[in-house]
């Protein structure tokens, strides 16, 4: 499914127009990268968790050049669906 699809559907449900609902989508995407960004995690009780989770630094081997680089640690985003959610899937997907 793509964006497009979602902001159709979410239009189609609430009755509001597919303008609005784009405006509203666009800006939880970049209100979860924000916060996201700034080291903010962000829990929706019943859906789920977006947090940054730390990668530790760790050497990697750069195979055409025969040598060992370091990553450094780092953080990427992550998301952790809750358990209600979990199930719901659990169920419902054959």
């Amino acid at each position: 499914m793509t964006k497009a699809e979602v902001i159709s559907i979410i239009s189609d449900k609430t009755g509001v127009d597919k303008a609005v609902t784009s405006i509203t989508v666009e800006a939880f995407f970049q209100t979860v990268k924000d916060s996201l960004a700034a080291g903010e995690a962000i829990y929706v009780r019943g859906f789920g968790s977006f947090v940054n989770k730390k990668r530790a630094e760790k050497k990697a081997r750069n195979i055409s050049k025969k040598t060992t680089v370091t990553v450094p640690a780092h953080y990427i985003p992550s998301f952790k669906p809750s358990k209600e959610f979990v199930e719901e899937v659990k169920t419902k997907v054959k």
